[in-house]
């Protein structure tokens, strides 16, 4: 009898604790909100030409960089740029945006497949996985072209140790997996 008296005690105390905790950790978790509806607005007006419209976090170089409209050499100096024949970040199709690799993207080489990539932008926070890493000619067309889901691609002169105008790209390509993509 005692046996089954103090068995019972203690289911009752652990599932009180279990359900304290359970509760009192939501708490502390972030609470999940439809991107889509409660961040983009209906529509997005393209950022001026040199302006500063968001940043770009990469967790492995533990580095925010500031996203601004243009790739010219006064807005490069600002942080990465967005290119404007691309689309937005967190719009359906190919976002670019292109950095030095002797300043923001310094450390771009560290990055891995698999790594995440989070922009934020005064229309939603957009969250991407690096799923392609290659280096391509400098003349090559191939990174900006229209993709069929919402990609961000990021690119930078390569070898980064090399002195002058580099002859090759250092491209990083995300696929969106968290955020709607905007259409």
């Amino acid at each position: 009898m005692f046996i089954a008296v103090g068995a019972g005690t203690a289911g009752y105390a652990g599932y009180q604790i279990v359900s304290m905790n359970s509760v009192q950790a939501s708490d502390y978790l972030p609470k999940a909100i439809p991107l889509a509806q409660a961040q983009v607005p209906l529509t997005i007006t393209k950022p001026a030409d040199g302006t500063i419209f968001g940043t770009i976090f990469i967790p492995r170089l533990k580095k925010t960089i500031p996203i601004v409209e243009g790739t010219t050499a006064s807005d490069l100096k600002k942080g990465v740029g967005h290119y404007v024949g691309s689309v937005l970040p967190g719009v359906a199709n190919n976002s670019v945006l292109a950095g030095h690799r002797d300043s923001v993207f310094r450390n771009l080489g560290q990055v891995k497949l698999g790594d995440l990539l989070t922009v934020t932008t005064d229309w939603g926070i957009f969250i991407y996985e690096v799923h392609k890493i290659r280096i391509v000619k400098a003349d090559d067309k191939t990174v900006i072209v229209p993709t069929s889901g919402a990609v961000l691609t990021l690119s930078t002169c390569y070898p980064f140790t090399y002195f002058g105008n580099a002859p090759k790209r250092y491209i990083v390509q995300a696929d969106l997996i968290v955020g709607d993509p905007i259409v």
